[in-house]
């Protein structure tokens, strides 16, 4: 078994990686920055400007903002400034009212909000946001992760400095305790930790399979989730396992994507990740009659696994987020298919032969598809680990080592797909006739 230190460090680590979040994590960081150039300013503030970084303003652009049924950053900033309270973090917007939503309207047709992208800083997740009102100015800056908080300044500076305030979170990249992890150490933790130290993880299937629930009381999105259970879905798909995995995941997506004011649990800064680690192996586990324990693992298996691919990747980059939770649920289900490491290992490899390069074009009502694809490929790269099938390393980018394996697909998403990035971003700017 693993020590005690190095239990309590990964534990840490997920707990700091997997919290609740209401709305897309873009705009709700962006709101969180806000809300806390409010409150230092400590009134209302008469002008907002907002700059950004490339990566902040692609996912934001198009995502629906919960409880608003309107899209995009103006919205989400309005509400942090006026309702918004920063101890909430990636719940910011909790407290949104009828007449809240309102005023926001208000306050953006009057003009009050500048948004711009912020080119001098190399960090994909930035967000700086200056408050104005009686000839004083307040300034918030997130950087590295969505509720990091550092002092206002030059970003080579202000990344090197965590923040003073007391319920900031130290990003895990940062932090001295932060373990460094490998497949094998994420799988000898997942099966091998007692118990009652990873009950916690249970909070991931009540809110992400309650999201799921909750979308199909409405009409969220693409309403893929929906779809896929119609009569005619399944007279394509079947009445299985299989359909049931891709339309709980999907729903949920659907359901966050459109602006439902329903909390998911995120994973690594993103609600869509929480989901798609989350939904397919609480689904898969219900209906193979898995035991409570076996769930329990899976789901530390498959969250451990998304974070350690993004500990590589980044918080955002140009590879779509479902490709790195849909290899974390696969590796779950496998487990739950009675899969050992080496079958576990096979499913990564099989996964990363299939899904790289898969570009990520914003956080929008369309996600769900991409989801779809991800979970689709993780059971089906399951099964072929279970079958012994195991991409090669004489095709692609797969690797011998499963560790390799990953890094080989974090590096193109991380370096390689960065002039893929800009392009998206530049035409996602300049769409129209």
């Amino acid at each position: 078994m693993i020590d005690l230190k190095t239990r309590e460090r990964i534990i840490a680590l997920i707990k700091h990686e997997v919290v609740p979040a209401i709305g897309c994590t873009e705009p709700m960081c962006v709101a969180l920055c806000t809300a806390r150039a409010a409150e230092l300013l400590g009134c209302r503030p008469e002008h907002i400007e907002a700059r950004l970084s490339a990566n902040i303003l692609k996912n934001a652009m198009g995502v629906g903002i919960p409880g608003t049924g309107m899209i995009g950053l103006p919205i989400a900033i309005a509400l942090g400034a006026l309702i918004g309270k920063s101890e909430y973090q990636l719940e910011v917007l909790k407290d949104l009212t009828p007449q809240a939503l309102e005023e926001g309207k208000r306050y953006i047709a009057e003009g009050r909000i500048v948004i711009s992208r912020k080119k001098d800083v190399d960090e994909k997740l930035y967000a700086e946001v200056t408050c104005t009102a009686g000839g004083r100015s307040q300034t918030a800056v997130i950087a590295g992760s969505h509720t990091h908080f550092v002092d206002p300044g030059p970003i080579a500076e202000a990344t090197a400095m965590a923040s003073s305030t007391k319920d900031t979170k130290e990003p895990p990249s940062e932090a001295a305790e932060a373990p460094t992890l490998s497949m094998h150490l994420v799988y000898d933790f997942a099966t091998t930790v007692p118990l009652d130290e990873i009950r916690f993880i249970e909070e991931t299937r009540k809110y992400n399979m309650n999201a799921a629930r909750e979308a199909l009381k409405g009409n969220y999105g693409h309403n893929l989730g929906k779809t896929i259970d119609r009569p005619l879905s399944k007279g394509i798909f079947g009445n299985t396992i299989f359909s049931h995995i891709i339309s709980r995941t999907a729903s949920a997506c659907d359901a966050r994507m459109g602006g439902a004011m329903i909390p998911v649990m995120a994973n690594s800064g993103s609600g869509n990740q929480g989901i798609c680690a989350t939904n397919p192996v609480c689904v898969y586990a219900k209906e193979n009659e898995n035991t409570e324990e076996e769930l329990l693992r899976a789901l530390v298996l498959s969250h451990l696994t998304a974070i350690y691919i993004k500990q590589s990747l980044g918080t955002l980059s140009a590879l779509c987020g479902c490709v790195v939770a849909s290899i974390g649920s696969s590796v779950g289900i496998t487990y739950l298919m009675g899969g050992d490491y080496s079958r576990i290992c096979a499913s990564v490899k099989n996964m990363v032969a299939n899904l790289t390069g898969m570009i990520c074009d914003g956080a929008k009502p369309s996600c769900s598809l991409k989801i779809t694809s991800g979970v689709s490929t993780a059971v089906l790269s399951a099964l072929l680990a279970m079958e012994g099938k195991c991409v090669g390393q004489a095709e692609g980018i797969v690797d011998e080592c499963v560790d390799r394996s990953i890094h080989n697909l974090t590096a193109i998403g991380a370096n390689g797909m960065g002039p893929t990035d800009e392009m998206v971003l530049n035409i996602m700017t300049s769409k129209g006739c």
